[in-house]
C-alpha cells in the first residue's frame, strides 16, 4: 500500500541502518515508508527515534487513554499513517481494539467513558489552530487524572501533533498495518468532525 511522498525515499544502509531495519520488520512485519523519507536526514530521524524512546518511559497517565489520543490527533491533522499504526500499536499492546476503531468517530460512538471522550476531546482541542482547550475541560481532566498524568497527556498530544504534521506535510500515508493483523477498517465518522466548542 504504498504512497507518493513528497520527499524521495532513500536507501537505508551501514550498520545504524541495519539495525534500523532489522528493528522495524520485527515490530512491523517490513521497513515504513516513514523510514525510508526520514533516512534523508538521520539526526532528524534519531530526534524522533529519541521521542519516541523517552516518552515510552512515562507512567503517569493510562497507556489506553495516551493511545486513544494520539488517534484522535491523527484523524484530526489527517495523518492515515498515525491512525493505522495507531490501531496497530493498540493491537499489539492488547489495548482495547473496539475502542482504539472507534476513535476517528468517538462522538458518535458509545464505546467510551466520560473520561476517555475528555482526553479524546482534549487531544481534539490541542490540535486545533489556534488550539481550543477551555478552563472547564482542563478543569475535569485535572480532577480525574491528577497534575502529574494531566501534563503526560498534554505532552503526549504535543508529540502526536509533531509526528502527525510531519507525517502529513511529506505525504506519508497508512501503509496497511492494522490491515496485516486481520484487524476490522478503522470506523468512519458520519460527518465532518467539529470542535465541541
Amino acid at each position: 500500500m504504498a504512497s507518493t511522498t513528497r520527499v524521495p525515499k532513500a536507501e537505508i544502509t551501514g550498520l545504524y541502518g541495519a539495525v534500523v531495519k532489522k528493528f522495524s520488520k520485527r515490530m512491523f512485519g517490513k521497513v515504513p515508508e516513514s523510514l525510508e523519507v526520514a533516512w534523508n536526514h538521520k539526526q532528524v530521524l534519531k530526534f524522533s527515534f529519541g521521542l519516541g524512546q523517552k516518552s515510552r518511559k512515562w507512567n503517569e497517565c493510562d497507556e489506553s487513554l495516551k493511545s486513544f489520543a494520539h488517534m484522535a490527533v491523527a484523524s484530526v491533522v489527517g495523518c492515515s499513517f498515525c491512525l493505522d499504526l495507531g490501531y496497530f500499536m493498540a493491537h499489539n499492546q492488547s489495548l482495547d481494539e473496539v475502542k482504539a476503531r472507534e476513535v476517528p468517530r468517538w462522538r458518535e460512538s458509545e464505546v467510551f467513558t466520560p473520561l476517555e471522550r475528555d482526553v479524546l476531546e482534549y487531544a481534539e482541542a490541542m490540535s486545533q489552530t489556534p488550539p481550543t482547550v477551555t478552563d472547564e475541560l482542563s478543569a475535569r481532566l485535572l480532577q480525574a487524572l491528577g497534575t502529574p498524568a494531566l501534563l503526560e497527556l498534554t505532552a503526549f498530544v504535543a508529540l502526536a501533533n509533531f509526528y502527525s504534521r510531519n507525517n502529513v506535510a511529506l505525504g506519508i500515508e497508512a501503509e496497511g498495518l492494522a490491515a496485516s493483523c486481520g484487524l476490522k477498517p478503522l470506523a468512519q465518522p458520519s460527518g465532518k468532525v467539529t470542535s465541541a466548542r
